[in-house]
């Protein structure tokens, strides 16, 4: 029991560090390049905390009941924004399941194998991660128009609404997102399993 207490608390620490990082459509000039950054610590934290947590049970479907945490906790955290007055189809909570079910079925289907849950896992999730985001994202209404509508002239300026420049990344945030993390989330699946290790 105290085990998975302390996934709980992990993860939960792992939403903390990236509780804005759904939040691409309030960086309305650079929302892409937000997203292709944000896509990488969402994709070192969720491999992380997750691959330390199901080598250490052993258990398949550890890291989905992490993924299922980290949601649920962003759920309620994202509720700031509602409160603010933002409209419930403007707040984007990152989707972190489907990413973690496929490295859970990575070291299922492995036999347990943590090389091939290093491997197959790591590129599983850090391809995969920025592909539902973006269509996560894609079913929110345009930022742009809502962020116009709903003024909220608290906020700091680097959230003010502006029009969107065509950034570096703008073209292809997903590919690139996806390509990065492919690689990155490899080292970031081993540093989870190091964990275990120390």
């Amino acid at each position: 029991c105290t085990h998975y207490l302390f996934i709980v608390v992990v993860a939960v620490n792992s939403t903390l560090l990236t509780i804005n990082a759904g939040d691409y459509i309030f960086y309305t000039d650079w929302a892409w390049t937000s997203f292709t950054v944000f896509s990488i610590s969402q994709t070192l934290m969720l491999c992380v905390g997750a691959t330390y947590y199901l080598t250490f049970t052993g258990v398949p479907g550890t890291a989905t009941y992490y993924g299922l945490i980290m949601t649920v906790y962003t759920w309620v955290a994202k509720g700031a924004w509602f409160a603010l007055g933002y409209p419930y189809d403007f707040i984007v909570t990152p989707i972190w399941l489907p990413s973690a079910m496929l490295l859970d079925l990575a070291y299922w289907a492995t036999k347990k194998n943590k090389h091939s849950l290093i491997l197959f896992g790591g590129v599983l999730v850090g391809m995969s991660l920025p592909l539902f985001n973006m269509v996560n994202l894609i079913t929110v209404a345009d930022p742009l128009e809502t962020a116009f509508k709903y003024p909220r002239p608290t906020l700091p300026p680097y959230m003010a609404p502006i029009e969107p420049q065509v950034g570096k990344f703008y073209n292809s945030p997903v590919a690139l997102g996806a390509g990065a993390g492919a690689v990155l989330a490899v080292t970031f699946t081993a540093l989870g399993c190091k964990l275990n290790t120390w």
